[in-house]
């Protein structure tokens, strides 16, 4: 797929209402991971604000060491930043990622929700990803690589959807093309790292909240029947758990940690 950077550049000025962060943009056709890509390029010395850009990974990463599949079509994206923050506040810089683009979408007019902790929705199904990846010394991060996969044209699972295809079923195309998708997705990026930084974790937690597809499910731990409440800053799931007694229904909150439970998805009908 070709990729025009003068129309990529033209979006992101036009769309650009602040510049928090300093885009130098690297594109490829093709890499093993975007992410492993933009480390190589930070070892040679390159800045915060460093983007590698890629419509197909070989190597791609997932979550908690799984293959992330990166078909051709796609739209690959790492951001380099230099966070300064504790090393077990990380999962901020993913809800960051989350809320912003999930927002920026949301103000094209493309209804995209979050479900927890890093996974986009579209139509209940998933639109895209996030991995984050530090390095870290003395309990602090010294450099955040965020990493952001959005399915495009390429092929997606049954529990998946892509967004040109949904935008075939809609009255109008409301992202024209994969260089306008992509400067959403980095402006998105921007403004979701500038809220956390500039305006705090709480209210960037609150805004996160708001587009989280799984507040108020019921699920099941541990045999025990709760509903989702929350998110801590750390990452971890709120769950107020139902127990019971003699007297009356009592609700205490337990906190369940990022890739101990996975909350699914509901596979295609169609």
């Amino acid at each position: 797929m070709g990729f025009d950077l003068q129309t990529l550049t033209a979006a992101l000025d036009s769309g650009r209402q602040y510049s928090y962060l300093p885009f130098s943009l690297h594109i490829f056709d093709s890499v093993a991971s975007t992410n492993q890509t933009l480390w190589n390029l930070l070892a040679q010395g390159a800045e915060p604000g460093c983007v590698v850009i890629a419509t197909q990974q070989t190597a791609g990463r997932g979550q908690w060491g799984r293959q992330w599949i990166s078909a051709d079509g796609g739209l690959y994206i790492s951001v380099a930043i230099h966070p300064k923050i504790a090393a077990t506040d990380s999962y901020q810089l993913t809800f960051a990622t989350a809320w912003g683009i999930a927002a920026q979408l949301r103000n094209c007019g493309i209804n995209v929700g979050i479900k927890w902790p890093n996974d986009l929705v579209l139509d209940s199904r998933k639109l895209g990803g996030i991995l984050t990846e530090t390095k870290v010394n003395q309990g602090k991060i010294t450099q955040a690589v965020i990493g952001v996969g959005i399915n495009w044209v390429n092929p997606v699972p049954d529990t998946g959807i892509n967004l040109e295809l949904w935008q075939a079923s809609q009255p109008v195309k409301l992202i024209a093309c994969l260089e306008m998708l992509t400067a959403q997705v980095l402006l998105g990026i921007e403004s979701g790292i500038q809220c956390l930084f500039e305006e705090g974790v709480n209210v960037l937690l609150s805004h996160y909240l708001d587009l989280l597809t799984n507040m108020g499910d019921r699920i099941e731990v541990n045999n025990l029947i709760g509903t989702i409440v929350g998110v801590t800053p750390q990452g971890n799931l709120r769950v107020n758990v139902e127990t019971y007694n003699t007297k009356e229904a009592i609700l205490p909150e337990i906190y369940i940690q990022p890739g101990t439970i996975s909350l699914g998805y509901q596979k295609s009908s169609v």
